[in-house]
């Protein structure tokens, strides 16, 4: 097997979580410090510092002390681009499940309205 799939799927595995795709949409945007971000999540700062520490781990973002502070940004900003990529594959699922749907309960209507009910 080819090692890069098990740094693909070390990284996936850090990114199965709704928070730490919050964290990359917000850095895609500008490095932050974890007050800021944990602010932004409305969530503590020790929550937001462990998500980040994960991320640091995988590779997925980079800090840098200022000063008092960590200043935390994406390592690669080609991170956010995947992560849009699989946004839009689930959002046209969504869509084509929606119109399943949508014509299910057209037929189920039409169904019901055919078959006169009988007391």
């Amino acid at each position: 097997m080819d090692p890069i799939y098990a740094l693909q799927a070390e990284v996936l595995k850090t990114l199965a979580s709704p928070r730490r795709l919050e964290i990359i949409h917000l850095l895609a945007e500008g490095p932050r410090d974890v007050g800021q971000l944990a602010d932004e999540l409305g969530i503590s700062q020790p929550n937001a510092s462990q998500h980040l520490a994960v991320m640091r781990a995988a590779g997925v973002v980079e800090s840098e002390r200022v000063g008092r502070e960590v200043i935390y940004r994406l390592a690669d900003p080609d991170v956010v681009v995947a992560c849009g990529v699989m946004r839009g594959v689930l959002m046209r699922r969504l869509a084509r499940l929606s119109e399943i749907s949508d014509r299910a309960e057209a037929e189920d209507a039409s169904a019901s309205a055919a078959t006169p009910l009988t007391a």
